[in-house]
């Protein structure tokens, strides 16, 4: 199995959260967040992304309701995906995610109660949001679910 390394996006219409793995390591970092305005994202910011990483995919979560349904976020994140294939030309797999944004604020709370001083910010959260989608795709991608 050949390493590469995959960026992930948590899309929402005021910011986007970026997080960074490679496929031999399977570790997910926080990386950036990439303000939108109405939903449009800022994409010089996002190119000057995937020019810093060089990255073979991207993966963007899809959010669901808890009942298994479409989100109202489902066609401005199927739009952002469209956009990402059009312009970049790579590859982009969609993660089903719920609660992404919930646990990413509850890991951040836990780093606080381990002694971190300051609040945590909106863009952590996105940032953190991003990386659990992209832990989801390694362990698909690891345990072979994901066509490559």
């Amino acid at each position: 199995m050949s390493h590469m390394t995959v960026l992930g996006f948590d899309y929402g219409k005021a910011r986007i959260g970026v997080a960074i793995t490679n496929t031999l390591t399977g570790i997910a970092t926080p990386q950036s967040t990439v303000q939108a305005h109405d939903g449009v994202p800022d994409w010089n910011a996002i190119t000057r992304c995937l020019q810093e990483w060089q990255p073979k995919r991207l993966v963007v979560g899809m959010p669901r309701k808890l009942d298994g349904s479409d989100s109202a976020m489902q066609e401005p994140i199927l739009r952002f995906i469209r956009q990402l294939e059009g312009r970049y030309g790579l590859p982009v797999d969609v993660v089903s995610e719920q609660l992404s944004s919930l646990e990413a604020e509850q890991r951040l709370k836990q780093t606080r109660q381990a002694g971190r001083k300051r609040k945590v910010r909106k863009e952590e959260i996105d940032q953190i949001a991003a990386t659990i989608i992209l832990e989801s795709w390694i362990q698909e991608y690891h345990h072979g679910q994901q066509k490559l």
